[in-house]
């Protein structure tokens, strides 16, 4: 890349913000959040941020060989979950028509070691790894030497070396491209990805990043654990992979034919305390346990614009501004209250409800299915990216296609 200006270490750059964080925490009171019933102070909104001009050079997506439609899945759901068989309308009215699988059907309603969920997890979430690797880097233009950060989320499986190191060893990589594996965010690793992805791509002018995140939630089916949390997140997950390139100087193909990109311009997040308990995995003994508190939509529902405002406070905008949203698609509980309390109508979350009902909730990979549709579908303007994840915590990208 010519004339492109140093690329800074990812050690040297969180290093520096880790230092400011602490120097900013020392300054600042203790207040109580308003979820809790307390009075924010107003320091809780925030700070203002520095805007991002990070340009979305190419997003691919995929999903495993293995599809299903919901009245199949809810036929064998009844066989693993008998006590639940008169509960139809959790799986055939929740907006989802067919969900993807990395496993064949049967594999669900047996059981499985945490070596055997494992071994199937490497094997098949690097398999889609790879392919949205390499559409991702080819559609921006690049060859997979020119990426220069790696950043890889997941949370539905386990492995060292992580995912990235692993791609390393598939893929022409540059053996000194500096990577980031996450785990933890959940659901909210796709929006919370993307911004940690983009905040790199600011730091480091005419770096390009390359942002992965994979979950094989099929992998964490457990017939034998009979709690209703078990049998709704049954109804709901599936399996799918995504692929985002980003460059804040607008290096890829479509810039050197004077195309306008579609660009970041502000991230932010949200966690609401004493929320821990409502979301997230257990560890059993034979896989990860579901935890899916039927608080969930109560917390989106009280808490949401807060949260939206502040968000947009910090970044100079108004929530009127934006044509378009991608509110992740975690099932119908998720999509009626953001829509309710955010005021929009269902036009503005139609790639939302459109992912939600031909793939079910990807977790992490959904909201990038989303920003695939509305880019494919030629949508224009402002548009706000929000998902959710353990902690409880919303994760907000503003984006201008």
């Amino acid at each position: 890349m010519a004339n492109v200006q140093p690329i800074k270490s990812y050690e040297t750059l969180m290093n520096t913000s880790v230092m400011a964080m602490l120097a900013e925490y020392e300054r600042t009171p203790v207040a109580e959040d308003s979820v809790n019933g307390h009075t924010a102070a107003a320091w809780m909104r925030g700070k203002p941020r520095s805007r991002l001009n990070v340009e979305i050079l190419s997003v691919a997506t995929a999903n495993p060989k293995y599809r299903f439609s919901q009245s199949e899945t809810f036929e064998r759901a009844k066989v693993a979950f008998p006590q639940f068989a008169r509960m139809d309308a959790l799986f055939l009215n929740g907006g989802i028509e067919a969900r993807h699988s990395c496993v064949p059907a049967d594999w669900c309603v047996d059981t499985h070691s945490w070596e055997e969920r494992t071994e199937i997890y490497q094997r098949e979430a690097l398999a889609l790894l790879e392919d949205v690797a390499t559409r991702a880097v080819a559609d921006a233009g690049l060859r997979h030497a020119d990426i220069d950060f790696l950043v890889v989320n997941t949370i539905s499986g386990l492995t060292v070396p992580s995912l990235d190191a692993r791609l390393m060893n598939r893929l022409d990589f540059r053996r000194t491209i500096e990577r980031l594996p996450i785990f933890g965010f959940g659901c909210g690793g796709g929006a919370a990805g993307l911004a940690r992805a983009a905040q790199l791509a600011q730091a480091n002018p005419g770096a390009n990043v390359l942002f992965l995140t994979v979950e094989l939630a099929s992998l964490c089916a457990r017939p034998n654990d009979a709690s209703l949390s078990n049998f709704v997140a049954a109804a709901l997950f599936a399996d799918g992979a995504a692929g985002v390139v980003l460059n804040s100087r607008g290096a890829g193909i479509a810039a050197s034919r004077g195309a306008r990109l579609p660009r970041i311009g502000a991230v932010g997040d949200h966690c609401w305390p004493g929320t821990e308990h409502v979301l997230g995995l257990d560890i059993k003994n034979d896989g990860f346990g579901m935890v899916l508190r039927p608080e969930l939509p109560g917390i989106i529902r009280k808490g949401l614009r807060e949260a939206v405002d502040g968000f947009l406070e910090r970044n100079d905008l108004e929530l009127e501004s934006f044509t378009g949203f991608l509110i992740h698609a975690g099932g119908r509980k998720i999509l009626e209250p953001a829509q309710d309390v955010l005021e929009i109508g269902s036009d503005k979350l139609r790639h939302s409800w459109s992912v939600l009902r031909d793939y079910g909730n990807m977790s992490s990979a959904t909201c990038l299915f989303m920003l695939e549709r509305a880019l494919q579908a030629g949508d224009k303007g402002p548009h706000l990216m929000a998902a959710f994840g353990p902690g409880v915590s919303a994760y907000f990208v503003s984006m201008h296609l």
